[in-house]
């Protein structure tokens, strides 16, 4: 069995972004040399998600608005409690997931037609890594 495991690091400017990792991950999967196996990427901070939709700015605007009706930043968590400002990330994490699993198919992420994969940042700024390891023959 073949593997790879590689770690990439994000370091976001804004407090939320959507950043398009899916040539990264490609480039890991031919790297792998895997042709048959599947591919989990996953973000390794619990304010960050790995989201796979289509790259069209309305929806990234109906995602962003999503979450913010369902967690809205500035409200008074529980969680601040600790000293912390975040809690509508931990929640915005919660409702989108923090990984994927992606099937590769003769050497390629067999992605649907419009499917591309996004680290998705809820409380940036600062230094966060996405594991992303292929397995397979």
């Amino acid at each position: 069995m073949k593997h790879l495991t590689e770690h990439l690091w994000f370091n976001t400017k804004g407090r939320r972004e959507l950043v398009n990792i899916t040539d990264t991950v490609e480039g890991l999967v031919k790297r792998s040399g895997v042709m048959e196996g599947l591919c989990l990427v996953s973000a390794m901070h619990i304010t960050a998600s790995i989201w796979v939709n289509d790259d069209e700015e309305g929806l990234w605007e109906d995602f962003w608005e999503l979450l913010e009706r369902l967690a809205p930043s500035g409200k008074d968590y529980k969680h601040h409690l600790t000293g912390e400002d975040n809690g509508d990330a931990h929640l915005k994490r919660s409702l989108i997931g923090h990984q994927a699993v992606l099937p590769i198919t003769k050497g390629k992420l067999d992605l649907g037609p419009w499917e591309q994969v996004f680290y998705a940042e809820f409380d940036g700024r600062r230094k966060k890594r996405v594991i992303v390891k292929i397995l397979g023959e």
